[in-house]
């Protein structure tokens, strides 16, 4: 009996590890460049027009900027290929992310409620708010273009890093919109709005991080793929002309790269060649459709498989 490892090809219907590795980068590198002149354009607005959303909107920035700038640094650990003391890659050091970022969001929620409930209590008129408005118009513009790009690169490459990164500039399009409500409705409407819409978007945020800490334990936590994978791989193996069976079917996922391994049950009279030439062909078909994946393949001759394994395996497929 022999075992087969295959790694992901760039040839793939998927994306491929290079591709991955492209496109996370840039989308880190552009929200790190968008975070930066948000920071300086809302200081500025804050400063100039004392509005406690526009400060709370500031403060998410710098929050934002300094999580998309740990992301660069982090995502060169995650994406470095596999070496001799990380054999299985660095892909966890994605999640390991995804869980600061929710805490950079939660911080960033609690700072925001802080601020909000300062201003219900003590509201005050907006000045200069020609200049917040502007800003803010600006802001909205520049995160609106960088989150379509975000969910571009999400799409394709599946980051959790990405993933939590656009919650925090998704959250910045619904602060900017109640920073400009807040804005004209503090002006003799209703003087509290501009504290209320900071709770708003400060509730948003804490569900979010919520759910980028779900997504990064349910990966670090070494959780089979979806049942769409299994049942995909199951039909590409059972699929082959020789194979009678698998089973021992057990996967995980590390950041982008996925990792398959299963016993293949095969006829007793094959040689060794011809199983090890099946188990390559049966590889090459589940790399082309789980890319970036790497799959580990025990082939069994189908008379050591223990009856009641096969009994049950029968049951389950019926």
């Amino acid at each position: 009996m022999s075992e087969n490892k295959t790694t992901t090809s760039d040839t793939n219907n998927s994306v491929s590890s290079s591709e991955y590795a492209y496109w996370v980068r840039l989308a880190a590198i552009s929200s790190s460049s968008v975070a930066l002149l948000l920071v300086i354009i809302k200081f500025y607005a804050w400063l100039a027009s004392d509005s406690s959303a526009m400060l709370a909107s500031t403060t998410d920035s710098i929050l934002d900027l300094f999580a998309s700038i740990m992301n660069i640094v982090i995502l060169r650990f995650a994406l470095a290929p596999a070496d001799d003391e990380h054999k299985f890659g660095h892909g966890k050091a994605e999640s390991l992310a995804g869980l600061v970022q929710a805490a950079f969001v939660l911080g960033s929620a609690l700072l925001l409620i802080f601020n909000g409930v300062e201003r219900v209590i003590n509201p005050r008129v907006i000045v200069q708010s020609n200049i917040a408005i502007g800003v803010t118009l600006v802001a909205i513009v520049l995160t609106l273009v960088l989150v379509i790009f975000q969910r571009f690169v999400i799409k394709r490459t599946g980051s959790i890093v990405i993933n939590a990164d656009a919650l925090h500039y998704q959250s910045d399009l619904f602060l900017n919109v109640g920073v400009l409500a807040a804005i004209f409705l503090s002006q003799g409407i209703w003087l509290q709005a501009d504290g209320a819409f900071t709770i708003l978007v400060a509730l948003y945020l804490l569900f979010g991080a919520g759910q980028i800490i779900y997504q990064s334990v349910y990966q670090l936590m070494d959780h089979e793929l979806s049942d769409e994978d299994l049942a995909q791989i199951k039909s590409i193996v059972l699929a082959h002309d020789h194979a009678l069976g698998l089973h021992d079917l057990r996967t995980r996922q590390s950041g982008a790269q996925r990792f398959i391994q299963f016993h293949l049950e095969l006829e007793d009279t094959l040689s060794l060649l011809e199983a090890h030439s099946i188990g390559d062909d049966i590889e090459t078909e589940i790399c082309q459709a789980l890319a970036p994946c790497e799959v580990f393949i025990h082939q069994d001759p189908t008379s050591v498989v223990p009856e009641e394994l096969r009994a049950s395996k029968t049951t389950s497929e019926k």
